[in-house]
């Protein structure tokens, strides 16, 4: 009987609480309450994650922080050409490029001697302080367009670039590309070698510069854009023996014409006597 009477007591004190007029409003309230900061907590947690998100591909992090690759790839045309040796400091000239409009001594100083011919340098030969060999990088990004065995120029890699620039190193041995490769500036290409072309130059790398299959003298470029190289006027490039030809320094037509005078002026004085 006690028992009965005391849940009827409780019964009867629930049903009077909730009588009163202020208990469902505050219900709501209190209900509305937790609501809105769950919510508001849940949108801070999403916030949090968004800003440090640890998502990895391949056990490297991509989540921009860390990141050993770039997420942009640089545009070639803003890179800098560059001296195509992986150390600067310890390289020098060998043989500079035969510009039309040096003095006597300086055009002189880059002529090669091959044989009984004589041969406007299209280019700069590089060597090692030292005499050493040494590595041969990429002077700009691009694409490997040819790599071919020549033991005259002592082999020869090409590298386009845009607008018909295309890079080109010869006198090199243990290459490192094939072509259709695509090489980013600085990228190991080869190791210095010899030429039979250019014997007096030792250990060296041939480098060229040509626009349109024109020769450009690469001191003039290296540290430049290749903005600058793609908008140079080649037709205003005087460069004595330049030729239209992939083989570079090894076609050289007024060097050539020049000793067929010489011996036919010789074979016709021989005649006379």
């Amino acid at each position: 009987m006690k028992m009965r009477e005391e849940e009827k007591n409780r019964s009867s004190q629930w049903k009077t609480f909730f009588k009163k007029r202020w208990v469902f409003p505050a219900v709501y309230l209190v209900a509305a309450a937790l609501l809105i900061s769950t919510i508001v907590w849940y949108q801070a947690s999403s916030n949090n994650s968004a800003k440090d998100p640890k998502v990895t591909e391949n056990g490297k992090n991509i989540s921009g922080n860390k990141n050993d690759e770039p997420v942009i790839e640089v545009n070639q045309s803003f890179e800098n050409i560059v001296m195509p040796v992986k150390n600067e400091d310890e390289a020098r000239i060998v043989t500079k490029f035969f510009d039309a409009n040096a003095s006597a001594d300086k055009q002189e100083e880059a002529i090669i001697v091959d044989g009984n011919k004589y041969r406007p340098n299209l280019g700069i030969d590089i060597g090692k302080n030292d005499g050493s060999e040494f590595e041969v990088v990429a002077a700009l990004s691009g694409k490997v367009a040819d790599v071919r065995q020549d033991a005259l120029l002592g082999n020869v890699i090409e590298v386009e670039h845009e607008k018909g620039v295309v890079t080109i190193y010869q006198s090199v041995k243990d290459i490192k590309v094939k072509a259709g490769d695509q090489v980013k500036q600085g990228d190991l290409l080869a190791t210095s070698s010899t030429s039979q072309l250019n014997m007096a130059a030792k250990n060296h790398v041939h480098f060229e510069i040509r626009k349109d299959n024109k020769a450009l003298n690469p001191l003039t470029y290296i540290g430049q854009s290749l903005t600058a190289l793609t908008e140079a006027d080649v037709n205003d490039s005087k460069i004595s023996g330049q030729v239209e030809s992939k083989e570079g320094t090894e076609d050289v037509k007024d060097s050539e014409d020049t000793e067929e005078r010489d011996n036919s002026q010789s074979n016709e004085t021989q005649t006379e006597e």
